[in-house]
Order: C-alpha cells, then structure tokens, then sequence
C-alpha cells in the first residue's frame, strides 16, 4: 500500500462582502459551496499530478512484473467534503458509514476521527473497526440474518446493537445474545434503486406486530425501527414512505412495552441527488419523529463513489477491420476488469466511462481530448475495452471513440470508482486483487483531523 500526499498551498484570506443587500445567509451559503467547488478543483489537481508522477515513473520496457498493474488515486479530501456536505444537509441524522462499500483502512481512519459510526456486517468489518480504537457504541451490525459464531463474538466485544427482521434470529438472539439492542428492520419500496434489497431484507408491516409480540415473549430489548430503501436510490420520495411506515412500527412498539430511542434510515444516498433526498427525508423526519428520537444512517457510496480514481494500462491490442465501411477499430486490452476492480459493472449496475490518461509520452488528464466522442456523431477511432482474464464476458466498454490513436502502453482512467469496486475484486486466471492506492488530501481539515 502505497502513501502520498501532495503539498497543499495555503488558501489565501476570506472576507465577506455584505453590500448590494447581500444577507449573512446568503453569504455563508456562498462560502460554503465556493470552498466546497475549490476544493474540488484542488482535488482535481492533485489527482492529476499523482497519476502523471506514477505513470511516468513505469519504463514499460524494464520495469518489474506487476509494477504497471492497474492502480487507484484516493482523494481523502473528497470524503471529508462529503462528510462536511452531510452535517449542511441532514444535521440531525449521525452517519454510520457502510464499511462494506470500501474499506479502504485511511477512509475508516478519517472517517473515525471525524465521529461517524460504522455500519458492519461480518465479523471481519466488526474487527478492522474495533482494531482501529473505535468504541463498540459506534458499530451496528446491520445484518438481519446473522452468523451464530459471529453473535457470540460480537457479545464478546461489546457490539451490541444488530438488525432483525424474523423470528428465527429472535430467538438466536435470545439464546446467544439476550443483551442485545435490537433494531427491527422494515420493508421498503426500494424499486427505484440501482440494487434493490428488499428482495433479501425486511419485514413487511403485516409481521411487525408478531415479531414485537414474539421480541417481548423472549425478553428481547427492540430499542429501534431500521430500513433501508436500496442501495443508490433515484427517488426522494421513498424515504418518505418508509419514514411513515417507520412511525406506524415506532407506534406499534410502543404498544408492547418497547421504548424505542432511535430510527435508522439506512443508506440510498448517492451525490448526484443528495441535496434532494436530504431535504424530503429531512422534511419527514421532522413531521413525525420528535427531536428526542436519534436518528442513524448508513450511507456508503455517499462517501466513497466520487473519492477515487482508478488507472488502468493497455496491455494488448487487436485491430478489427470492417470490409464493408473499410474503417478498422480497435479491441483494447487492459489490466483490469469484471473479474478485478469494475465488478462494480455487473454487481453494481455501474457504467464507468474511460478517459484517456496518457497517448505515448503525452499526459492527457482532465484535457478536452482525454474525452471520448459524443455518440452518434462518428469521426475518431473506435474502440472497444476488455478485461485481461480469459472469460469473453469480461468486456468493461462496447464502443467508444476517441480522437487518437492508442497503443500498448498508453493509459486509461476511470473516475468515480470507489464504491463496490476494489472491494469486491477477485483473483479469478491469477489475477491480483491487491491494488495500490495513492492518497492525495485536497481539504486541510482532513489533514489535521489526520495529522499529516
């Protein structure tokens, strides 16, 4: 695992302007997305100037096996402008951050100084958390249908709040670990989702009065009411709905005896659509939980989709010629895959689009040509792009056309590769799953938070 962190140049002063019946709102609302933008902007730059630094130092001819292996740049800042951007938006919603989604060790590392809990569902996830200093309080082990050996282990440890959502794990519960704080899971309508999990998870409102009933028989403590609306949800409004239906468990609970303390909204969020999200769920959770309720969530992808970039080298090429047009294309073959780091593709409905990094000797980052052609309007060389494994499925590209011409040897890159990505990488013909990680800070906060 590699570290590097570029050196950050001071932001020079800011000062506010109230002229022009400017409010002090309005201006701090100004501030916060100009240095949000800024940010990023540095983020950029850095990103760049760490995968210039890396490619340029391979020599292709000489270098040793695995020293052009596909490589990912980390922008710690990112997440921590992600996290900024969540305590502006749902400030009374505690993030549980989703370790499944990238446990990548400096993200659980900035993320636990930042205060966030941690959302696990293995005992693996439970370890590397705790193995960090961090406090069983700030774990949920958000898994409905949980491992016997793993409840005796957590109950070692101290973790004691875990999903339910039938009766069965009740009463493993009530043998193995009686103590116990329980969150009763609820079905969602999560059809609008990139992975619908409702298929798997959940109890439906014509069980939830059972399973209080049957929770309250073993001497059970339900201390709360979970739900999760799919991972990458598209439609604000399906937090609303399971909001509501949250409230009619809440209610339900209360019935029984239980005196539950906190809802947990689960994860969905995704960047593009957060503002949006944020302000439907923000809106219900006002309208039917009171300030006295703590409110969880479980966001993943939220953090990490937009933090890391992925480079990938070409290693093979076939040129296909068409003798009807007579216009020849090319097959790219790149370290990387279905089978490594774009599992993302067929696991997570994800489409990522390559960018050309470098053409030759050429550093193409982030230029108008690092593009590939709009569709449909032709011109250029098209290409398609393969994965290295010997399986025919493992295609990352159909179709796409770039200006130049590229060779073996050039690079790709990949952006917003960091959620379900490195994660759930195989060695599937022998390949690594072990890529290095480049880190880069563009926030001085998370450089403090994390001393570098």
């Amino acid at each position: 695992m590699v570290m590097a962190t570029a050196t950050i140049e001071q932001f020079a002063p800011v000062t506010f302007n109230l002229n022009n019946n400017h409010t002090l709102t309005q201006v701090k609302k100004d501030f916060f997305l100009d240095n949000h933008q800024n940010g990023a902007v540095l983020g950029k730059h850095l990103i760049g100037d760490a995968l210039r630094r890396r490619v340029e130092s391979i020599d292709h001819e000489s270098c040793e096996p695995g020293d052009e292996d596909t490589f990912f740049v980390g922008d710690l800042g990112e997440v921590y402008r992600q996290h900024m951007r969540w305590k502006k938006n749902l400030p009374r919603v505690k993030p549980f951050y989703a370790v499944k989604c990238n446990p990548d060790p400096q993200v659980l590392q900035l993320l636990a100084a930042l205060g966030t809990g941690f959302d696990c569902a293995s005992k693996a996830e439970i370890e590397q958390v705790l193995n960090m200093g961090v406090d069983a309080e700030r774990i949920i082990y958000a898994q409905p249908c949980k491992t016997n050996s793993y409840v005796r282990y957590v109950a070692t440890k101290g973790v004691k709040q875990m999903t339910f959502d039938n009766a069965d794990e009740l009463r493993k519960i009530a043998k193995l670990y009686p103590e116990a704080e329980l969150f009763l899971r609820i079905l969602t309508d999560d059809s609008s989702s990139l992975c619908r999990l409702s298929l798997k998870f959940g109890a439906s409102l014509d069980d939830t009065e059972n399973l209080l009933s049957l929770a309250k028989d073993l001497g059970l403590n339900v201390v709360g009411v979970s739900f999760h609306v799919g991972s990458g949800a598209s439609d604000p409004l399906c937090f609303l709905k399971a909001v509501q239906d949250a409230d009619t468990v809440f209610k339900q609970a209360y019935a029984h005896g239980f005196d539950l303390k906190t809802l947990d909204v689960g994860g969905g969020f995704s960047g593009d659509s957060f503002e949006a999200m944020a302000t439907v769920l923000r809106g219900a959770l006002d309208e039917y939980f009171p300030p006295s309720i703590n409110i969880i969530a479980e966001p993943g992808r939220y953090y990490v989709s937009s933090a890391f970039t992925l480079a990938c080298n070409i290693i093979a090429r076939r040129t296909i010629h068409d003798p009807a047009t007579g216009e020849s294309s090319y097959m790219a073959y790149v370290n990387d895959g279905l089978y490594g780091n774009f599992s993302s593709i067929m696991f997570d409905h994800q489409q990522p689009i390559a960018k050309v990094l470098s053409a030759g000797q050429k550093i193409l980052f982030d230029s108008p040509t690092a593009e590939g052609l709009p569709a449909g309007i032709g011109g250029g060389i098209e290409y398609s792009i393969w994965g290295p494994t010997c399986d025919g499925i493992d295609r990352i590209t159909e179709s796409i056309r770039f200006d130049h011409e590229l060779d073996v040897g050039d690079w790709f890159y990949f952006e917003d590769m960091g959620a379900y990505t490195k994660c759930s990488a195989t060695k599937f013909n022998g390949f690594s799953d072990a890529h290095d990680v480049v880190y880069v800070c563009s926030e001085p906060g998370a450089r403090a938070v994390l001393g570098l």
